[in-house]
Formats: structure tokens, C-alpha cells, sequence
């Protein structure tokens, strides 16, 4: 798997984690399925850690931390500072610390299913974001802030 390909998944997912995050009502962050299951805002600063410890993987320092969840809009910024930060490491020309089909396995998987989960959550508490064509979409390398292209076709 080569940087080029997980760069166009983060892209992809920046893209993705945009649509279902964007728009969300105040209260949606606190919403919960049950006693034991996190809130859309727990999911989201665990998608943040996610990519702080994929940086800290390719930098040759592993290491995990688990931060205490911000207020949404916060956590919203502190995720995709965190998929910034990883993609321009990606970007640039120092080697990998592992192979990119680990990092892919690992915490870019991992926030695939997140995003997701976030996605199925805003349905259920009534707050359901447009379905959408994403083959079509513009997802571009390098574009994996909160800032994405407008939906080219959605349902």
C-alpha cells in the first residue's frame, strides 16, 4: 500500500467525518444509546487520539493517550488538526515507522468504522444527515480539514 493511496483514505475520510459531523444540533454530542455506550463526542476525541498516536507511530515514538473530550466544536477542531497533522507526515519525504498497510489496519480502519458510527447515531437521535453518491464526490488529496467540497450528489 503506498502513502499516495492512505493519503486519498484520509482524504476520503476528512470528507466523510465533514458530512457527518457538520450541521449537528448542540445536544447530538451528549447523546447516548444506553449507560454503556460513548456519546458522538467520546467517539470523536477517541477518533482524535487515533491519529495523534498514527503520528506518533511514523515518527518512531509510539505512544497512546487517551484525552478527555472537549466541548463539540473543540473536539470537531482538535480531530481535524489531528488528520492534518498525520496526512502532511504522510506528505513528506521522511520515511514511514511502520508499514502503511499496519497504519491502515490500525488507526485509519478504526476511524472508517467511527465515522460511521457517528453517521448511524445522528439517525437514530432524529438528526439524520442526506445519503450521498461518494464515488462521485470531490475528495482530493491533501484536503482533510473540516473545509470540503460541496456534495455533488446527494439523496
Amino acid at each position: 500500500m503506498s502513502q499516495d493511496l492512505l493519503r486519498h483514505t484520509l482524504a476520503a475520510l476528512a470528507y466523510r467525518a465533514g458530512k457527518a459531523l457538520r450541521g449537528a444540533p448542540p445536544e447530538f454530542a451528549a447523546y447516548r444509546t444506553d449507560p454503556t455506550g460513548r456519546t458522538p463526542v467520546e467517539i470523536l476525541a477517541h477518533m482524535a487520539d487515533l491519529f495523534d498516536w498514527a503520528l506518533s507511530i511514523v515518527n518512531g515514538n509510539q505512544t497512546w493517550h487517551i484525552a478527555e473530550p472537549l466541548p463539540w466544536d473543540q473536539e470537531v477542531a482538535r480531530f481535524f488538526a489531528a488528520l492534518q497533522a498525520f496526512d502532511a507526515r504522510l506528505a513528506s519525504e521522511e520515511p514511514l515507522g511502520a508499514p502503511a498497510e499496519r497504519l491502515f489496519q490500525g488507526p485509519i480502519a478504526d476511524a472508517i468504522n467511527h465515522v460511521g458510527q457517528i453517521a448511524m447515531l445522528r439517525r437514530m437521535a432524529g438528526c439524520a444527515m442526506s445519503g450521498e453518491n461518494y464515488f462521485v464526490a470531490d475528495i482530493t488529496v491533501g484536503r482533510v480539514g473540516m473545509d470540503q467540497a460541496a456534495p455533488r450528489r446527494e439523496f
